[in-house]
């Protein structure tokens, strides 16, 4: 008999009143003191979800999407005044990205065989409590498409945010339990600490009850996570270049390379950090570049300034990070025109402001040959992450060359970056891009578990 919505309430009434969570903060769902709790609220309202239909999951999905279009404005807000980093504009635009096309319960199938000898079925199972780790690059909408894609699983979830997004965190955490119980849902779909630190991450990692780790952020995150053990999807670091050649309509190239380089300030790990441009064409592009797209074309002495701010003791500056071109400028002295989106420059592929992943709007060209130069180059550059890579060509050939010889989870044709996540582009919305692990653009299946049910010599009527 099918579970309707009266005895899904029922449930939920039950379970939440055997359940002995530690209090969390007045008028804060979901946000506990210590990481322990945290994870015991999570596993219990896992227990609710299980017995949950895929209807009632997605009736939560759906009261989920219409708090972040209603609240796309404050998270965005409230992102860029923490952190620092990106743009209120784009940070709308991602949110309701998010909100948009995010996959649910669509994304959960099963698959069957049926023949003289019965029937076989594959079908996706949640893992549980799953543990998360967040950036402050993308911090709720990270956690905000995570999520989605978990509970549309079957599982809850657990996150250790960057401490730099803590408050903006807690907003989007606090947001999508209000979600679940104005649905008719459970409380601590998603959990938190009030002060996640490397220690609370470290608990949650060792835990006996978190089965799945989901990493989202720098190659030292992703290897803690790949190191704990247990089942791990790394999304990991890129330096994702975007290839210029004599074939493609170089106009339009440069129109689309600046839009995504300067798309939220360049936070996004997808966004293109650099270009290889065949000799034939650098100077068209470098023309365009800085006359129709308002770039800004930095000398020498600026580059080295540059440097020296950005890569401050050779390291990358964090208070340089999603910082827009005109601010990033004026910490060398260079009074821009406000009108001012990206910095560009001509140097070779080892320049540190082009070897290194910036997030940050500034764009080095580097001069190829031929093609084959410029993937070889190309590849250099993305220093085997496998993340994502751009190409603007005509040339079907060159295309597939280069897809082959760079092999990235993600690879965008003829278009701005963001068209990899469905802006602009056919295709999915993902914040979590496990190139490391190999699941490429995460959705609702892949946290997911795969079981096999057989049924040996019945139920096959045909």
């Amino acid at each position: 008999m099918p579970i309707s919505e009266s005895m899904v309430q029922e449930i939920v009434q039950e379970v939440m009143a055997k359940m002995q969570i530690a209090d969390a903060p007045a008028g804060k769902h979901g946000i506990f003191k210590e990481m322990n709790d945290a994870i015991e609220a999570a596993k219990k309202a896992d227990q609710i979800v299980r017995k949950m239909s895929m209807d009632q999951r997605e009736k939560i999905l759906t009261s989920i999407r219409q708090k972040i279009r209603e609240n796309a404005e404050v998270l965005a807000r409230m992102g860029v005044d923490e952190t620092g980093m990106g743009n209120v504009g784009d940070k709308i635009l991602k949110h309701h990205l998010v909100a948009d096309k995010t996959p649910g319960t669509e994304d959960i199938t099963t698959t069957a065989w049926s023949g003289d000898r019965g029937l076989t079925l594959i079908e996706m199972g949640p893992f549980g409590v799953i543990g998360a780790i967040t950036p402050c690059t993308n911090p709720s909408e990270t956690i905000l498409c995570n999520t989605i894609g978990m509970l549309a699983g079957g599982n809850t979830v657990v996150f250790n945010p960057h401490p730099q997004a803590i408050k903006t965190s807690i907003y989007a955490i606090n947001l999508l339990n209000e979600a679940s119980l104005e649905a008719g849902g459970p409380d601590n779909i998603a959990v938190t600490v009030e002060h996640p630190t490397l220690e609370t991450s470290n608990i949650m990692m060792k835990h006996k009850d978190i089965q799945l780790i989901a990493a989202t952020g720098g190659p030292g995150v992703v290897t803690a996570v790949l190191s704990s053990g247990k089942r791990g999807i790394g999304a990991g670091a890129g330096n994702p270049p975007a290839l210029v050649d004599e074939t493609a309509d170089i106009r339009k190239a440069a129109q689309d390379i600046v839009n995504g380089c300067t798309f939220d300030n360049n936070l996004p790990c997808i966004a293109e950090k650099e270009i290889v441009a065949v000799s034939s064409v650098v100077d068209e592009l470098m023309h365009y570049l800085i006359t129709e797209n308002d770039c800004y074309l930095a000398s020498k002495e600026e580059q080295d300034k540059l440097v020296s701010v950005v890569m401050k003791d050779g390291r990358l500056n964090r208070k340089c990070v999603g910082r827009d071109a005109k601010t990033l400028l004026s910490m060398i002295g260079v009074n821009a025109p406000a009108n001012i989106r990206c910095i560009v420059f001509e140097g070779p592929k080892e320049h540190p402001l082009i070897t290194t992943e910036l997030m940050m709007p500034i764009l080095g060209v580097v001069r190829a040959k031929d093609f084959d130069d410029a993937v070889e180059q190309a590849v250099w550059l993305e220093h085997g992450n496998r993340h994502s890579a751009h190409i603007h060509s005509k040339n079907i050939d060159n295309i597939t060359k280069y897809a082959k010889a760079i092999d990235t989870a993600i690879l965008v044709k003829n278009a701005p970056s963001y068209a990899a996540l469905g802006f602009g582009g056919e295709g999915y919305c993902t914040f979590t891009i496990a190139s490391r692990t190999g699941e490429g653009l995460t959705s609702a299946s892949t946290f997911t578990k795969r079981r096999r049910c057989v049924m040996s010599d019945s139920l096959c009527i045909r």
